[in-house]
């Protein structure tokens, strides 16, 4: 049975409210050119997420500016999960899940279309209260061919639409799609989309200092229902990347499978 489909089946619930944030963190190398990762640890303390995707990110044993994704886990104390896209500099580079609820499953996705940069879709399963919610941290090419045979990839049976995932879904990263091109209206025609264009008065995210283009989407289910949306900018945001994070406030349903239920039903006996 897919449950995702058989709507009959299920009981929506609110359940919680979460803070999600989006941020292409360029590798932390600011743009005063030093590599700093607790830069960023600083900017997402200040934003108080509890699930974070980052883009651009590397892992390589040793130092703290080379093994990132390690570092801002366990300054954060987050659970973290790392999406390998390709190798750098003797190490991992790619996407970083990090979340306060516990992670229960991840898997990354490659999306990389032919002779261009490996890219990939890291999807990791969060465990909420009565639900599981499935964030997708995407970073998709700069070429509008390369994105929109990507988009194809993403919103396919293998991805987003894996009739084996139940519970809502949340997509977002750098789309490097400004223009609304064909990856928006694909994603747009199976999410909702967070769109900052029209919840806010400045809604252009790169380059951070002075932003020109809107490049980090967030793209949800039915079931999520978005509260507020906001660019984090202060001093060290404006330096610490060459992207500003873009943060959502949702307050997410629960939906309950027949089985969970039963066993709701059956405790309430008892």
């Amino acid at each position: 049975m897919n449950l995702r489909n058989d709507s009959q089946h299920l009981i929506y619930k609110v359940a919680c409210r979460i803070r999600i944030v989006t941020y292409n963190i360029h590798k932390c190398r600011g743009l005063d050119g030093r590599v700093q990762p607790a830069r960023i640890v600083e900017v997402l303390r200040k934003i108080d997420a509890d699930i974070i995707a980052l883009q651009e990110v590397l892992s390589v044993p040793g130092k703290p500016e080379r093994d990132q994704a390690r570092f801002i886990a366990t300054e954060l104390g987050f659970n973290s999960c790392l999406g390998e896209n390709r190798r750098l500099h003797g190490g991992a580079y790619g996407n970083l899940l990090l979340s306060r609820f516990p992670m229960r499953n991840s898997e990354n996705h490659d999306i990389t279309t032919e002779k261009r940069e490996q890219r990939g879709c890291l999807r990791s399963d969060i465990d909420l209260t009565e639900t599981t919610l499935h964030v997708f941290n995407v970073h998709l090419g700069t070429s509008f061919l390369e994105r929109r045979q990507q988009a194809r990839k993403l919103v396919g049976p293998e991805i987003l639409q894996n009739p084996e995932l139940y519970g809502p879904r949340i997509v977002l990263g750098d789309f490097n799609d400004w223009t609304h091109g064909v990856a928006s209206q694909l994603l747009c025609a199976h999410f909702k989309s967070a769109d900052i264009r029209t919840q806010l008065p400045r809604f252009r995210t790169y380059p951070g200092l002075l932003p020109l283009l809107h490049l980090d989407h967030m793209y949800f289910d039915s079931t999520l229902k978005i509260q507020r949306l906001r660019l984090y900018k202060s001093r060290t945001a404006l330096i610490a990347s060459d992207h500003l994070p873009l943060i959502a406030d949702f307050g997410v349903q629960d939906a309950l499978t027949p089985q969970r239920q039963l066993e709701l039903t059956s405790a309430s006996r008892n």
